[in-house]
């Protein structure tokens, strides 16, 4: 017997069903009353649209979302919202309106919504646009959109910049870390009567003393304390009294792009006290003060010393008596807190440096000397290591960090075009203003780390380098140029230990510091 084929076609599998949620509005409530109105009309042409669907499973949702008489402006709508609630509760599928602008007149909150939207797996379509975002030439147009979108919150940005510039320029105060002195009033600086004391008595010491260090006593002597409660805890230092002095605030002036400007707030001193305290502070880095520091390439220790009765770094300074020039390293913390805090005394620099020359000259001399360059450079390749390393694992968060402040930036723009309330819209100004500013430093650093990985790469020859002023170190340090002589000593030495009690002086080489170990000498006299 034959075999019998059926030719009958099996049938395809019913569509899965696509949840097709209708939205409409009318900006004005006229008409709504008739018994076929605008609204009507809207729903019709997407039901319409729906069924023509049907092939592909779609179905319309029993919920309407019908907004009669709110505006298209913004997205706080009561249908409007409820469809974005039942869309991210996975309720619906698609959403269908009449014309795009029935969903939003605001390209940004547009954009907003759509990302939302995406987000849940919701698509979009309008019917008499011939736009869904279920098809790809949909998503195009949408990517295009939200690049527009994108553009349009950047110019916000630099709006609120340029708005937080004019302000300054007009003299007020656009926010940030609020004055000592002052407290805030309706977005305005007011004078605190008790902290403006304590700033008129910093500005009339340094005045009389010519001195950081005697207003830092002056003021902790008469019992008053920083406002911010870590500095409280350790009083007064000159970082907080030099930012007091340096502030043009206090002498009614507001700074904006490099430029000073009447200021809109009450003087905590008179403008002449201020200007003459500026003055006074621009020439402390000439010769004529003990307290001087300076930048002088020639201090070979600088970074190197530390005070063996603190624990602080010495850093370098000059000073002139009786007609000559007097170089010293001097005690950070006695610097900055006073001689009480540290009882370490200035020591002479050429005595310091001298030593610790002499002791890289005898580490160098014969056999041992080739072991310390090798050892020399195996220790900068493995600081080089670490350091890429170190580079690295900050450069991976900061891209992050970047989009995370411009994901931030562009939600509080989309809030600012939505907020009608003057106060509300300052405070957004304000802080997208911060995170601008913000994104641009996170900016800078990815740029610096970068360049900073670019010069490691040559870290290879600057070991070689120093491997050969090592091998002969005799005949080549007196050769060297200032800058030259500090990079080799900076290479071969890992921190110079001065205890002024005991008078002795501990050098530790770069080769030795991994072991433990250290060239220790004795100089008379550091202490004296």
């Amino acid at each position: 017997m034959a075999a019998y084929r059926s030719t009958a076609r099996t049938p395809e599998p019913p569509a899965a069903v696509v949840r097709a949620a209708i939205y409409t509005r009318k900006s004005t409530s006229a008409g709504l009353e008739q018994d076929f109105n605008s609204l009507d009309a809207q729903r019709d042409a997407c039901e319409g649209y729906i069924r023509s669907q049907a092939h592909a499973g779609w179905r319309v949702v029993p919920e309407a979302y019908d907004d009669g008489g709110f505006t298209g402006a913004n997205i706080e709508r009561p249908a409007f919202q409820r469809l974005l609630a039942d869309a991210e509760a996975g309720r619906i599928d698609v959403v269908v309106v009449h014309r795009v602008d029935r969903l939003s007149r605001s390209l940004l909150d547009f954009a907003s919504v759509m990302d939302r939207f995406a987000r849940h797996g919701v698509a979009f379509v309008s019917v008499t646009q011939n736009f869904s975002t279920a098809n790809a030439m949909g998503r195009l147009t949408l990517n295009m959109l939200m690049s527009f979108a994108e553009f349009e919150r950047e110019m916000i940005c630099e709006r609120t910049r340029d708005k937080i510039a004019a302000s300054r320029r007009r003299g007020k105060w656009t926010g940030g870390r609020l004055p000592y002195g002052y407290g805030v009033r309706d977005r305005k600086l007011v004078v605190n009567r008790v902290e403006a004391l304590v700033v008129r008595e910093a500005f009339d010491v340094y005045l009389a003393t010519r001195s950081i260090l005697g207003v830092v006593r002056a003021l902790t002597e008469k019992g008053w304390a920083p406002r911010a409660q870590t500095a409280r805890r350790k009083g007064w230092r000159v970082d907080h009294v030099l930012r007091m002095l340096k502030n043009p605030l206090y002498g009614g002036l507001i700074a904006s792009g490099g430029e000073l400007h009447e200021a809109e707030h009450e003087a905590l001193v008179p403008r002449e006290t201020w200007e003459r305290v500026q003055a006074l502070l621009g020439a402390r880095h000439d010769d004529s003060k003990p307290e001087t520091r300076t930048r002088n390439t020639g201090y070979l220790l600088v970074g190197l010393l530390r005070c063996g009765s603190c624990g602080a770094a010495l850093t370098p300074a000059t000073a002139r008596a009786h007609g000559k020039r007097y170089r010293y390293y001097t005690c950070g913390t006695r610097a900055k807190q006073g001689r009480n805090a540290c009882p370490s005394r200035p020591l002479p620099a050429q005595a310091l440096e001298d030593f610790v020359v002499d002791r890289i000259r005898e580490a160098t001399t014969g056999p041992a000397g080739r072991a310390l360059a090798a050892d020399v450079v195996a220790a900068i390749r493995a600081k080089v290591d670490r350091e890429r390393e170190d580079l690295a694992v900050e450069r991976r968060g900061l891209p992050a960090r970047i989009a995370g402040a411009a994901a931030e930036k562009a939600r509080l723009a989309r809030n600012l075009q939505r907020t009608r309330n003057d106060a509300s819209r300052a405070a957004l100004e304000d802080q997208i203003g911060h995170l601008a500013d913000e994104q641009a430093a996170r900016e800078q650093r990815l740029a610096a780390i970068d360049a900073r990985l670019a010069m490691l790469d040559a870290a290879k020859v600057e070991a070689d380098w120093i491997a050969a002023a090592l091998r002969d170190f005799g005949s080549l340090w007196e050769a060297m140029t200032p800058e030259n002589r500090v990079r080799l000593v900076r290479a071969v030495v890992d921190r110079v230990e001065v205890d002024e009690e005991t008078g002795t002086i501990e050098a530790h080489l770069v080769s030795l510091a991994g072991n433990g170990g250290g060239r220790q000498g004795v100089f008379a006299g550091v202490a004296g």
